[in-house]
């Protein structure tokens, strides 16, 4: 009987561990509740070493000490990413100021189709004036230039896309254009 009210306890003990530290987490407190879960620790160690009779007793013992193990190392790790800066909200800042990679890379090629993202447009634009000292074209004449090199070729091919890309030959840049997803002609049988 005294092993089902210690094992009454410690459930309720797991349940209280993880709402305070559900609560530590959003803010709720400043402290971990780290006095209640060596607290845990401790009884769950003390009735391992008792003689537990009964298998009953001795699976849900097992039970308890396998979800407050999870929840530990639940709580270990979101420890360690929030003293780490690797939280959600700090991960989401950082990829914010610091972007990993371009979304468009013009040496690697930028598909347009019927419209044109000023993004890309942009970082075509980019790559092909980056160092242009007297630069003749503004972004507005460049973009009207891509969309009606795009409606030319695609016309031309029946394309559905072009990819433009930018290479540099004899040290200047030069934009290259290439018709993508070509739509096949219907072959019609012979009479």
């Amino acid at each position: 009987m005294a092993n089902d009210d210690t094992l009454e306890r410690i459930d309720r003990g797991i349940q209280t561990l993880r709402i305070e530290f559900e609560r530590f987490f959003a803010g709720g407190t400043r402290v971990p509740p780290e006095d209640l879960r060596l607290k845990l620790a401790l009884d769950l160690r003390n009735l391992r070493n008792s003689n537990i009779t009964s298998a009953a007793d001795n699976f849900r013992l097992s039970t308890l000490e396998a979800r407050f193990n999870t929840y530990n190392e639940l709580f270990n790790r979101r420890l360690r990413e929030r003293e780490e800066g690797r939280t959600a909200a700090a991960m989401a800042a950082h990829e914010s100021a610091h972007p990993e990679t371009p979304r468009f890379d013009a040496s690697a090629g930028i598909t347009l189709g019927t419209s044109a993202p000023m993004e890309a447009v942009e970082a075509l634009f980019d790559s092909m004036y980056r160092n242009a000292t007297n630069r003749k074209v503004d972004l507005d004449s460049f973009r009207n230039y891509l969309t009606q090199q795009v409606d030319g070729i695609r016309q031309k091919t029946g394309c559905e896309e072009v990819q433009f890309r930018i290479t540099m030959e004899d040290g200047k840049p030069r934009l290259k254009a290439k018709p993508i997803n070509t739509a096949r002609q219907s072959s019609r049988p012979s009479a």
